[in-house]
């Protein structure tokens, strides 16, 4: 879709690559009209997580053994998928560092909504052991809405159980709107992103 007005141009682009990407805002997630239905549409979500697990260091180290038969993670309907078309719950373990960042948000905006977030370790919420790192991203959710928070360093497998229940709770409540909020709210979080990114080199919008 070209945008006649250049507003929200992919600048940087050469002519043949411009038809590849997608120059129109996205549109918010309307819920169904019948309340009824858009329960059970949650309910088939909440039971149905599909993760993309986004390791960026010593954080990820804790999802292996929640798929192991000892926790059997896959009983509760969580799957881990090989990308972000085929996911629904983003899973970022670690730090997360100016490097990486650019990475986060692509493979964020690949995903298909609704969409959810699920922050992993105190490191990915505040920067942790690296706070004062002039290379860590110490507020995630200023840059891709965060819908659940695990703290810890590192936090067990049952923490992680503990937090999909979160999600789960909250899926099935309708309170996760996280995808809605970076839609209506993504002038704000495209400045902090590119505040951070110096080198972009990736269209702006390519959902």
């Amino acid at each position: 879709m070209k945008n006649e007005d250049n507003t929200f141009a992919n600048n940087g682009l050469l002519p043949e690559e411009m038809d590849l990407f997608c120059n129109a805002r996205p549109v918010p997630y309307e819920p169904y009209s019948i309340e009824v239905v858009e329960k059970f549409f949650n309910w088939m979500r909440a039971n149905s997580l599909w993760i993309m697990a986004f390791g960026t260091g010593c954080g990820a180290i804790e999802l292996n053994p929640l798929m192991t038969s000892r926790f059997d993670a896959n009983r509760y309907g969580i799957q881990v998928r090989p990308t972000p078309r085929q996911s629904s719950v983003f899973v970022i373990g670690g730090y997360s560092s100016v490097k990486t960042l650019k990475r986060i948000i692509r493979s964020y905006e690949q995903m298909q909504g609704p969409k959810f977030v699920l922050a992993l370790g105190i490191c990915t919420i505040n920067g942790g052991m690296y706070w004062d790192s002039y290379n860590t991203i110490k507020r995630l959710d200023h840059y891709i809405p965060v819908d659940v928070y695990i703290t810890g360093c590192m936090p067990r497998p049952e923490a992680l159980l503990s937090g999909f229940f979160e999600l789960k709770r909250k899926i099935k409540a309708g309170e996760c709107d996280g995808a809605n909020r970076y839609v209506k709210n993504l002038d704000w979080y495209k400045d902090n992103q590119k505040r951070v990114i110096k080198k972009w080199d990736m269209p702006d919008y390519n959902w």
